[in-house]
């Protein structure tokens, strides 16, 4: 891909909430890397997954859930994006993630997750 080529906020913002995980996949690098930092991965310890094969898993198992997911406050800038996705189970458990990403060549590079849920 050309280094110019856009991120599809938009592409990835609907696939986000149509919960897609084969799509938002195709999002990402092949050499990305995923970090999460929740209660079950600490600071001193996070969830961290490089390359595609790697963040398959975690995208198929998150989008697999029943619980919506509505994206707020995205912000695009010229090689980096955040957003914030709030979801929720049937049962009115509520998680709140935001995320921020490195993007070349319209791709996700590097991506930052925190995340907390109801207890």
């Amino acid at each position: 891909m050309n280094a110019n080529t856009a991120f599809d906020l938009a592409g990835f913002t609907r696939a986000t909430e149509e919960r897609n995980a084969r799509t938002l996949l195709e999002a990402y690098a092949e050499d990305a890397e995923v970090t999460v930092v929740d209660r079950n991965n600490p600071p001193r310890s996070p969830l961290v997954m490089k390359g595609k094969d790697a963040i398959r898993p975690w995208l198929e198992d998150t989008y697999s859930r029943d619980m919506t997911h509505h994206v707020v406050d995205p912000v695009m800038g010229e090689d980096r994006v955040a957003l914030t996705t709030l979801c929720r189970y049937p049962d009115g458990t509520n998680v709140r993630c935001a995320c921020t990403a490195d993007i070349s060549g319209g791709l996700i590079t590097r991506q930052n997750v925190v995340q907390v849920w109801d207890e």
